[in-house]
């Protein structure tokens, strides 16, 4: 709690502090506590080849890639990128992170020479400290690559990878991916894990250990993830001209905290430093109590759906797929639930896809009609379908999310309206998850699911037996272009076929679509060198948390 003379201090502190932001060096030290953007759910594995998209998360600031985010190009150092895409980097912001150098050797190979120095600390009853060699890149791809969980086709592309020497690694292709640098160079799937680690069992916490800026040193299942300083770690950030060795704190703590009254109180009382997601509602409320919060504003980088599975009655008729969607007044939900916080449409691509990405207005008649609330049509075309009197479903949601669980109803009321009753099966994570990607989930699903990428958004929503394509959609003339979209070089002509290929899947109707809500980062102003950026690769936060710095004189001012 502030005490009256915290309170004194804070008045006379505040102002020289503030004035003398940009000359005050970086602070080493103290404990950051981060409510991470999915701070309900705890890590779902700690082995990658579970092939669960959260270990990018949960393990970022241990294990470390082949390339990342070029942060120096964001918005807060005068760049063009906000780095909160889910799982897209610009072509012109990436940097190595342990590759030091790469090229294409011929159209078909691409060498990649690693770091020199990069060490492995010690970790007790699993390795000695040694240094990343090309070896372990290799392990890491070919473990991956031969796991029976792993996504079809992923890797299909590559040949093989092989260690020419101690620190070069080649990639050989069987054909161009205009992916390869997500699929093994920064994506969900490309953290490089010690042979020793995988001999222990990876999927043990106490076994992680890697070459990022932090040990992993705690874990309590539900509650917080603990994270200490790895003292031998390699790189540098450059503040104002000068480079300070990495990491600034001493620990960080990820923290867990499924109900959003006490986790937004654990940020107005300084228990977090950081919460990465605030849903718009709680925004002014925030503002009026603790008024020294700093914020960022973000359109969500993942799209909140009912997906109807196409393999089912009565949802193999595309008749009732349009209907279920005009049934949904989209532009009330917007307004009414988001309290005009959202966007009507920002999904399969985001609007941040640029060159990717069509406005509503530029898409065809037969998608612009799905977003317009039109409950007469939709019970014609029901009664067309044979369904006059509408039919019942059942629809699994996560129980892991409150935002769904309030909208679901919400979904439900308008459907039943034209008849449509929906059951509602709220799901655990774990058993969520396993539903959709072993496609035993029920004939709706409603989930809010990542953009990921320009490219791996369409190949994940439509493409043939992927994991993440709730609709069970299936199309060989969409499967055949996306194979067309991997093989082009050109970005422009990729551009275009992508375009194409979305404008096609609206059209099917396979979901139905929602809202696009907008997030709020909030954090307190001793947190420096930081502008609210979330990720900086397919969900790697820990990049940017490593070069946060606490303001500790300013933190104890404020009564802290």
């Amino acid at each position: 709690m502030r005490s009256i003379a915290a309170a004194a201090a804070l008045a006379c502190l505040l102002p020289s502090v503030a004035g003398a932001q940009a000359e005050k060096p970086p602070q080493y030290g103290g404990t950051l506590n981060i409510g991470p953007i999915y701070l309900t759910l705890s890590p779902l594995s700690w082995d990658p080849v579970d092939w669960p998209w959260k270990f990018s998360q949960d393990t970022a600031l241990v294990y470390e890639q082949l390339f990342v985010a070029d942060l120096s190009k964001s918005k807060r150092n005068g760049g063009p990128y906000p780095f909160v895409a889910d799982a897209w980097l610009p072509a012109d912001a990436i940097r190595g992170e342990l590759a030091e150098s790469w090229k294409w050797t011929d159209p078909l190979r691409m060498e990649i020479k690693l770091r020199q120095g990069v060490m492995f600390p010690d970790k007790p009853g699993v390795m000695a400290s040694r240094e990343l060699v090309a070896d372990d890149v290799v392990e890491s791809f070919n473990r991956l690559n031969k796991s029976p969980k792993r996504v079809a086709a992923f890797f299909d592309y590559i040949k093989n990878v092989e260690a020419t020497d101690k620190h070069t690694v080649v990639f050989n292709f069987n054909n161009y991916n205009s992916e390869w640098d997500y699929r093994f160079g920064w994506g969900y799937y490309s953290g490089i894990v010690p042979k020793e680690v995988f001999e222990a069992g990876a999927g043990n916490w106490r076994n992680v250990n890697g070459t990022g800026p932090f040990r992993l040193t705690d874990y309590v299942q539900g509650n917080a993830v603990t994270f200490s300083k790895n003292d031998i770690y390699w790189d540098k950030e450059t503040i104002d001209g000068q480079a300070y060795k990495l990491p600034f704190t001493d620990k960080i703590i990820y923290r867990t905290i499924k109900d959003e009254a006490a986790y937004l109180a654990a940020l107005r009382t300084g228990k977090l430093d950081i919460l990465e997601s605030v849903r718009w509602s709680a925004v002014d409320e925030l503002k009026k109590s603790a008024p020294k919060l700093q914020w960022s504003r973000w359109l969500d980088s993942g799209g909140t759906f009912l997906a109807m599975r196409v393999d089912k009655k009565p949802f193999d008729d595309i008749r009732v797929r349009r209907a279920l969607n005009m049934a949904v007044n989209k532009q009330e939900i917007m307004s009414a639930f988001y309290g005009g916080h959202a966007e009507l449409f920002a999904y399969p691509q985001h609007p941040d896809y640029v060159g990717y990405f069509e406005p509503l207005d530029k898409m065809p008649e037969s998608v612009k009609e799905l977003f317009v609330y039109d409950p007469a049509k939709a019970k014609k075309l029901l009664a067309e379908a044979g369904y006059p009197n509408g039919f019942t479903f059942d629809v699994q949601v996560c129980s892991c999310s409150p935002n769904q669980l309030e909208l679901l109803p919400l979904v439900a009321a308008y459907l039943e309206q034209v008849g449509v009753k929906i059951n509602i099966k709220p799901t655990e994570v774990g058993a969520f998850i396993s539903a959709l990607t072993t496609k035993t989930h029920a004939p709706g699903f409603f989930l809010r699911n990542g953009h990921t990428n320009p490219t791996a958004t369409i190949r994940k929503n439509f493409v043939t037996g992927q994991p993440y394509n709730p609709s069970v959609y299936s199309d060989p003339a969409l499967d055949k272009k996306m194979d067309g979209v991997y093989a082009e070089r050109d970005e422009n002509k990729r551009q275009e076929t992508i375009k194409e290929l979305t404008r096609n899947a609206l059209e099917q109707a396979t979901y139905i679509y929602l809202p696009t809500g907008y997030g709020y980062t909030a954090w307190w102003p001793w947190v420096k060198n930081y502008g609210g950026e979330l990720r900086a690769g397919a969900e790697r936060a820990g990049p940017i948390h490593a070069r946060i710095w606490i303001d500790q004189d300013m933190k104890k001012a404020m009564g802290f």
